[in-house]
């Protein structure tokens, strides 16, 4: 008899097709199992009307999920890596990644120029402010489709998603919206964007480490090495994204920079070359 995995999820439709790409990759590593999906409505999901960067958006779509690994009820669980806190409960590690989808920020068009735009998130605001200093800022919830569909029915005249989420739904077009992927330059990505982790148990780690891309992880590690360091979560208006050899970063007392990284080095070098990056950026 096969052994039973049961793997958490959030239950919008991207949450779902993350989790079906993660049970692909886990089925073929692990033949001998089956891999179960149960959906968890978090507290993000479930308080539509509150402003995440008012209600504190750590931990706003993960803390179910995560006391569902704690109390055994789930023995895996599947999240966009940059919904995590920077900080992991003690008990649970991210054993695996797959390997990362484009990580730009899109540019979602209804009127050019836009004189009003959509976004809830503070480091889109604090980058594109740059793009856009005339436009005025309003928030928007919900997921990327409702999303979608507020903006072209005159809700703003523009908004910003992410790229992977509109691979991976396979979304090209949208009414009369145009796309527009922004340079990482222009726009940095929140730590871990673009990438689908899978976080367990300390104890289960290593063995569903088997699946994960090292590369990609190597660049989350880092990633969240930045968030870690300032104490921060994806509700602060800072950013960072590792592109293989260069750690792009944003943080807004003092703009964008750019660091070259030594691969050559341990990960635990590496980490520190983060840390002595971030050390002032905040002051």
């Amino acid at each position: 008899m096969k052994r039973i995995y049961r793997v958490a999820t959030r239950a919008s439709t991207l949450a779902m097709a993350q989790t079906h790409m993660a049970v692909d990759a886990l089925s073929v590593a692990f033949p001998e199992a089956d891999f179960e999906i149960v959906e968890i409505k978090t507290t993000g999901d479930r308080r539509l009307e509150w402003s995440l960067e008012k209600a504190g958006g750590k931990g706003l779509f993960t803390k179910e999920i995560e006391d569902a690994l704690l109390d055994g009820s789930v023995d895996l669980a599947v999240h966009s890596a940059k919904d995590l806190p920077a900080e992991s409960p003690v008990g649970l590690k991210i054993a695996a990644v797959l390997p990362r989808d484009d990580s730009r920020d899109v540019l979602v068009l209804k009127k050019e120029p836009p004189s009003v735009i959509a976004s809830g998130s503070p480091r889109r605001r604090s980058q594109l402010k740059k793009i856009f200093p005339q436009a005025v800022w309003k928030d928007i919830r919900g997921n990327i489709e409702t999303r979608l569909k507020k903006l072209d029915g005159g809700y703003a005249e523009a908004g910003v998603v992410s790229a992977a989420a509109l691979d991976r739904l396979k979304i090209e077009s949208f009414g009369g919206l145009r796309f527009m992927r922004l340079k990482v330059q222009n726009c940095v990505p929140a730590a871990g964007q673009g990438i689908i982790a899978l976080q367990c148990r300390q104890q289960d780690a290593e063995m569903f480490s088997k699946i994960s891309d090292l590369k990609t992880m190597l660049a989350l590690k880092l990633e969240r090495e930045f968030l870690s360091s300032l104490g921060g979560g994806c509700q602060s208006a800072y950013a960072a994204h590792f592109d293989g050899s260069i750690l792009h970063v944003y943080h807004e007392n003092c703009g964008y920079a750019a660091f070259e990284m030594d691969t050559s080095l341990s990960v635990a070098d590496l980490k520190g070359k983060v840390r002595e990056i971030t050390s002032g950026l905040g002051k």
